[in-house]
C-alpha cells in the first residue's frame, strides 16, 4: 500500500504513542507500507508541529521535531509535483495532500477529515481513518 498521511495523523501519532496514527508511523518504519510526501506536504509537517501549541501539548521542543522529521524523511519515499491538481477540495491547505497522493500513485490517504477529500475517489485513491488504514495494513 503506498499512503499519503495528513498532518492531522502526524500530530495525534506524536500526542499518543498507543493509538493507530503512532502505530501507522511504526509500520512505515517497518516497511509494511510506503509512505509518501512531498516538499511541501513536508513543510508543512513542520510548520504544523512546531506550532507553540503542539509544542508546548506534546512537551517538545523545535530540535525534538526537527529530530522526528529528520527520522520522517528517512522512511518515507518522495514524490516529485509534476502537475498541480487544483482546485479540487474546499480546504486549500488539503490540497497539498491529494496533490502528493495523485502524483505518488497513491492507494490512500490517512485522515481524520474523511468528508473533505472526497474527491480523491475519482482519482482512485481511497480515504482512511487511520484505524482502518492499519485494518488493512495488518491484514
Amino acid at each position: 500500500m503506498r499512503a499519503v498521511l495528513d498532518t492531522n495523523v502526524l500530530v495525534s501519532a506524536r500526542r499518543s504513542r498507543v493509538g493507530a496514527s503512532n502505530a501507522l508511523l511504526r509500520a512505515a518504519d517497518a516497511r509494511a507500507f510506503v509512505m509518501i510526501a512531498s516538499v511541501p506536504l513536508f513543510f508543512e509537517y513542520e510548520a504544523v508541529l512546531t506550532r507553540p501549541q503542539h509544542l508546548a501539548a506534546l512537551g517538545l521542543t523545535e530540535r525534538t521535531v526537527a529530530e522526528f522529521l529528520d527520522y520522517l524523511a528517512g522512511i518515507i519515499e518522495p514524490v516529485r509535483l509534476s502537475y498541480l491538481w487544483r482546485p479540487q477540495l474546499d480546504d486549500a491547505a488539503d490540497e497539498m495532500v491529494l496533490e502528493t497522493a495523485i502524483n505518488g500513485s497513491a492507494d490512500t490517504i490517512v485522515t481524520f477529515n474523511i468528508r473533505h477529500f472526497g474527491p480523491a475517489l475519482r482519482f482512485g485513491i481511497s480515504v482512511l481513518r487511520p484505524e482502518e488504514a492499519m485494518r488493512r495494513i495488518t491484514g
